[in-house]
């Protein structure tokens, strides 16, 4: 009775079609043993960060802050230890002014790598902003005998090598191409957890275990790396605890719970930090400054909250791979897969079906849902992306958003829920919206699923 309630007040109070309603429904009966276990893994996360803040003290002191050159400030070092304990690490770097996931990443490379060391990327071609940071178009230009743009201080105008080992026929890493690819000047062998806007699933951490061990046996002194954005809190255990010597991700992405404003997080080797640290500020200076604007306080509580954030949004990607698959669209992952990752993608093979999905999120969104984004030439892309960001935090994808760049097969890309009511209710926005728009047919009545 409460159920029909429920479902009563979405059809009268948001018009969604009732056969879409008892379609999602029967979609998360489906999945009730892949629920059970995403509450089991929040349950082990939601203890180590409970653990981290009770071995580091935390208290009500460390929500303040100093001014001016930052120094002494020990909410800041706090933080640090925190998400050093959570991670198991020896250091960390959290800091407000890291703008975004793409400059934790380019911070820690920059730091560790110098002219002449080899940055090699074994999960294929990163995510697309990272290969403005590698250069790789400045590359091109200057193969093409062209003179390249401005100067723009990327990895290869410094004289950092690069180079990159594709996937296998199985989309997972290819550990004999890896270590047929180590040059003596490779320093940095790096990791992307995430699907960035490939097609394929994350990669998961038992791979990620298995090519770092095999790195470490032909060359203990190469560097692991892992871009964790997307990953934190996903499953058991973090990539650092499996064989990753240096680690970076975003805060408006997993570990900061939807609370953080800004900032992201460096973690790994007390040695390897320290450089880093004089990346991030200056040589001589190093992690000593840097004021945290009052920041503290939320970027605590949010990493407290979001292992109860990060399995809303698992729950909601899972939700929506189910509920395309089961109207004949590819999804990736699959349904009843393993995740490493919150992101679920659908291929449309159709830009209308593409951006009408994004603007039905929008449109389920708290933030601007009367707003109706389109493709737009977005900085650090190559091709127009659209975008639905209806968030409380600018650009925070741990929130409930969408977007796809407009390119062959027209993939949208999910990710985030800081509730999964919400995250719910915006696949069951995308799914009506597009009945509504006739772009697909929802039939009441269940399919066939898998149980664990």
């Amino acid at each position: 009775m409460t159920d029909n309630i429920y479902k009563n007040y979405l059809a009268e109070n948001f018009d969604i079609d009732k056969n879409v309603l008892d379609y999602v429904e029967d979609c998360e009966v489906q999945l009730k043993e892949w629920f059970d276990e995403a509450d089991q893994i929040m349950g082990i996360a939601q203890m180590r960060v409970l653990k981290a803040f009770q071995d580091n003290h935390v208290n009500d002191t460390h929500f303040g802050w100093n001014t001016g050159y930052g120094y002494d400030d020990a909410g800041r070092e706090t933080v640090e230890k925190v998400f050093a304990s959570v991670f198991h690490t020896e250091a960390a770097l959290v800091r407000p002014n890291i703008v975004n996931g793409t400059h934790a990443i380019s911070t820690a490379l920059f730091g560790v790598l110098r002219p002449g060391d080899q940055l090699l990327y074994v999960t294929g071609s990163p995510y697309d902003t990272l290969e403005t940071v590698i250069g790789k178009d400045w590359l091109r230009q200057k193969n093409a005998g062209k003179t390249p743009e401005k100067f723009t201080g990327t990895m290869l105008e410094y004289g950092i090598l690069y180079g990159e080992v594709p996937l296998n026929e199985e989309l997972d890493i290819d550990i004999p191409a890896v270590l047929a690819s180590l040059k003596p000047e490779t320093k940095v062998v790096a990791f992307q957890r995430s699907t960035g806007y490939d097609w394929r699933p994350a990669i998961s951490l038992s791979s990620i275990e298995k090519a770092a061990k095999a790195v470490k046996e032909a060359r203990p002194d190469i560097i692991i790396f892992a871009d964790n954005c997307y990953g934190e809190f996903v499953d058991e255990k973090e990539p650092t605890e499996l064989g990753v010597d240096l680690m970076a991700g975003s805060l408006i992405k997993n570990p900061g719970g939807g609370l953080a404003l800004s900032g992201g997080y460096i973690v790994g080797p007390e040695k390897l930090i320290d450089q880093i640290s004089y990346r991030l500020t200056c040589p001589g200076i190093g992690a000593e400054c840097g004021l945290t604007f009052g920041q503290n306080r939320a970027i605590l509580q949010g990493l407290f909250l979001a292992p109860q954030v990060v399995n809303s949004a698992v729950k909601g990607a899972m939700l929506c791979a189910l509920a395309y698959s089961g109207l004949g669209y590819e999804t990736c992952p699959k349904p009843f897969t393993k995740r490493s990752d919150i992101v679920e993608a659908v291929k449309f093979n159709d830009p209308d079906k593409m951006v009408a999905f994004c603007q039905s999120i929008q449109s389920a969104s708290p933030i601007d849902s009367y707003v109706t984004p389109i493709p737009w030439d977005m900085p650090g892309y190559d091709d127009q992306v659209v975008m639905a960001a209806g968030n409380f935090v600018q650009g925070s994808s741990i929130e409930l958003s969408a977007d796809g760049p407009m390119r062959e097969p027209f993939i949208g890309y999910l990710q985030g829920g800081l509730t999964y009511p919400h995250g719910r209710f915006g696949i069951i926005k995308s799914l009506d919206t597009l009945v509504k728009k006739g772009l697909i047919h929802v039939n009441k009545g269940r399919s066939e699923g898998k149980t664990k």
